[in-house]
């Protein structure tokens, strides 16, 4: 299936320890590039994310926001009986050497409690982040193949547009030959009767014909665009295999084989029929072929830069 680079995901940990939550957000990226806000407590899980992050994602812009909580009935613990009379004792042989000195507040000891808890072995803090990482990554794979099958959808939408007038050029153009033949003779005609007045009685039918056809025949191969209505339509072909369901989110056919990133396929591709609208439009024998070759472009483009979103 075909996934889009733009997502959001979360998770949430509470433990003994306390809460860790992790958010993600992804952006459109020629590459895989992450991004990390967290406190120093959570450093230890970067790595282990940044590995995981990679073998589920190709391309993109991921910002990871992690943030924890301490459990607060761990001061309380601390402030128990035991607890203060193990200030007491502390305070009582400070003043045998300091007999000066204060006994400190209950903000005070509230801070050196908070302070403790930092004691809590990173390794905990940072498998409690790789737990909570995983429903948030989770939320982001589902919401970026949401995404890729609106942006697909959207795609494939437009390329029925751009084959509609392919169809329409190529059953336009038995018409313009036929037109350009009757203006040939026409045009024949009347420069023989001006410059030679009586001059058809000098010139046989089938003179005429072939001259017509010889006309007729140059301006066909300068106006022929059968190889490139042809390629426009193989590249639509090309497009909606891309699209289909075949592929897996990592860029893998049904079968197993690597097909590299969609995305970057996609944009050659879309490069590859703009070149072709291009011909197009320089070979253009009439208004209407000049007025399609401009539709496909603005098509084309269309698609292109729904395309810049593909993972």
């Amino acid at each position: 299936m075909t996934a889009s680079m733009t997502a959001f995901g979360n998770g949430k940990v509470t433990g003994d320890f306390g809460t860790v939550s992790i958010e993600l957000k992804s952006v459109n990226s020629r590459y895989l590039d992450v991004q990390f806000r967290m406190p120093d407590e959570l450093r230890l899980a970067e790595q282990p994310i940044r590995e995981k992050l990679s073998h589920c994602l190709s391309r993109g812009k991921v910002e990871i926001r992690a943030s924890f909580a301490r459990q607060q009935a761990a001061s309380e613990q601390r402030l128990g009986e035991s607890a203060l009379r193990r200030i007491v004792q502390q305070l009582a042989a400070a003043r045998q050497i300091l007999p000066e000195t204060q006994a400190p507040g209950l903000t005070e000891i509230l801070s050196w409690s908070d302070q403790q808890n930092t004691s809590i072995d990173p390794e905990v803090w940072a498998q409690a982040c790789l737990a909570a990482l995983t429903p948030a990554l989770e939320q982001l794979l589902e919401g970026r193949l949401r995404e890729g099958a609106r942006l697909s959808q959207t795609m494939l939408d437009t390329a029925t547009q751009v084959h509609e007038i392919v169809s329409l050029v190529e059953t336009h153009m038995p018409i313009l030959l036929q037109a350009q033949r009757e203006k040939l003779a026409l045009k024949l005609k009347e420069t023989i009767q001006n410059a030679f007045p009586g001059g058809f009685a000098h010139i046989s039918g089938p003179e005429l014909s072939e001259r017509i056809a010889s006309e007729s025949s140059l301006f066909a191969l300068r106006i022929d665009v059968a190889e490139e209505l042809a390629r426009l339509k193989s590249h639509l072909t090309e497009l909606e295999f891309l699209l289909s369901d075949k592929k897996t989110p990592s860029g893998k056919h049904a079968s197993g084989k690597n097909t590299g990133s969609t995305g970057k396929r996609l944009d050659f591709l879309f490069q590859e029929m703009n070149r072709e609208a291009n011909t197009l439009g320089s070979k253009a024998g009439s208004l209407d072929m000049t007025r399609a070759a401009m539709d496909l472009k603005l098509l084309i483009e269309q698609m292109r830069e729904q395309a810049m979103n593909i993972e």
